[in-house]
């Protein structure tokens, strides 16, 4: 076809009114004009999706998951259909379409499934047709005809997957914030904007707290070299953009700490009275991956006469079903008892230039002892360190290393 293939994802303050609709509208019909190809895909708008959870609490405590990715996925045809009867008001071409008209095939883990394939078919059809495509976010189908969402965050993930799929330059995604920040703005008033973060910083920064990106969509650009250009929605200002910077024509310096995260969503599971032999181990986190429970950060304590604790911390929205898979546990591996403590958040600090400057990790802990903050759980990776402390404590903490590493500076 020749032409140059625009792929952008709105999420849902960028579509949370009519008026916000009607501007990404324009700016679709402008990117047409400019001689583009353009796929869109949406977000449910505003707080849909929460409101939609909301309203099937009020029937289960517990409801099956296929039936709430049934529901769930409504949202976003939703703004999708929305958006595109807004380009046709304002005189363009457009047609919206669910993860199934596509053919955006997931396996069969409802709530949190993955992408396997994309059919491309359709949305080339469409593009003969001249309409600018518009695609239900965050939504698949299993080769069994069943609907399936990609997790909170997913339609990040289906732009970037279409984006792959497509040969797209690259992908946009349109946020309600400037790029990705240093820190949240929002605790952080000199946060600053960074301009370029590796795949691997970016992984590292949305699996930490970040919330400007979908994990998995990052993963997913690493893996199928998908340039992601994080921009805002309400401004046409440059962004951040998300790359192999081993490819950039000038070589940077890379930051020692490119930004500082945290995590309020987290529990910390403690396990006693563990045999200390082996097997043990395996056969606990064994069965907690069984029931799809990512495991975060892991502590183990060997205590007197072979008997080892086990701390261990995981998503909030996974402890229902952690809690009955240890239960069940106890007599199999012979726990003796386990506690659950809520009240904890994770801290991280992010950077590249970390694998080459030694003392990072002394700085950081020293600074949060110096304030009498206490560290309960440590983990690290050459571009990473993370630990545990009390959430009562988290805002200060993010400060204070945001300060002690410069990072409101070039």
């Amino acid at each position: 076809m020749g032409k140059n293939i625009v792929v952008m994802k709105f999420g849902g303050t960028s579509v949370g009114s009519i008026e916000k609709i009607n501007k990404v509208a324009e700016r679709a019909i402008k990117s047409k004009n400019e001689g583009n190809d353009v796929v869109i895909t949406v977000s449910a708008m505003g707080d849909t999706t929460d409101d939609l959870i909301e309203l099937a609490s009020r029937i289960s405590s517990n409801p099956p998951k296929r039936e709430m990715d049934m529901l769930l996925s409504t949202g976003e045809q939703v703004s999708s259909a929305l958006l595109a009867i807004a380009i046709a008001q304002k005189g363009g071409k457009a047609i919206s379409l669910t993860g199934y008209q596509v053919g955006i095939f997931t396996d069969d883990i409802f709530s949190d499934a993955k992408i396997l394939t994309i059919k491309k078919d359709r949305i080339f059809a469409e593009f003969e047709k001249d309409n600018i495509v518009i695609v239900a976010g965050f939504q698949g189908i299993t080769n069994n005809n069943d609907i399936t969402t990609l997790g909170r965050g997913g339609s990040d993930t289906t732009a970037v997957a279409i984006a792959a799929a497509l040969n797209a330059t690259h992908c946009e995604i349109f946020t309600d914030v400037d790029g990705v920040f240093t820190a949240d703005p929002n605790i952080v008033s000199n946060a600053r904007k960074i301009n370029v973060l590796s795949y691997d910083e970016m992984l590292e920064l949305a699996s930490s707290g970040a919330k400007v990106l979908h994990l998995r969509a990052v993963e997913f650009a690493k893996n199928h070299g998908v340039i992601i250009h994080v921009r805002s929605s309400f401004n046409n200002n440059e962004g951040t953009w998300v790359m192999d910077t081993e490819k950039l024509n000038e070589k940077m310096e890379q930051a020692v700490v490119s930004g500082v995260t945290y995590d309020t969503n987290q529990v910390k599971i403690s396990v006693f009275g563990i045999p200390d032999k082996p097997g043990v181990a395996a056969k606990l986190f064994g069965e907690l991956a069984a029931a799809n429970i990512n495991i975060d950060m892991i502590v183990q304590n060997v205590g007197e006469k072979g008997i080892a604790a086990i701390s261990f911390t995981i998503k909030k929205e996974d402890l229902q079903t952690c809690e009955k898979v240890v239960k069940e546990l106890k007599e199999k591996i012979g726990i003796k008892n386990f506690e659950i403590d809520t009240d904890i958040a994770k801290l991280s600090i992010v950077g590249a230039g970390m694998k080459s400057h030694p003392g990072v990790a002394a700085t950081m802990f020293s600074c949060l002892g110096d304030k009498g903050i206490n560290i309960e759980m440590i983990s690290t990776s050459p571009i990473i360190i993370s630990c545990v402390i009390r959430k009562d404590r988290i805002i200060e903490a993010v400060r204070l290393l945001h300060e002690v590493f410069n990072l409101d500076k070039n």
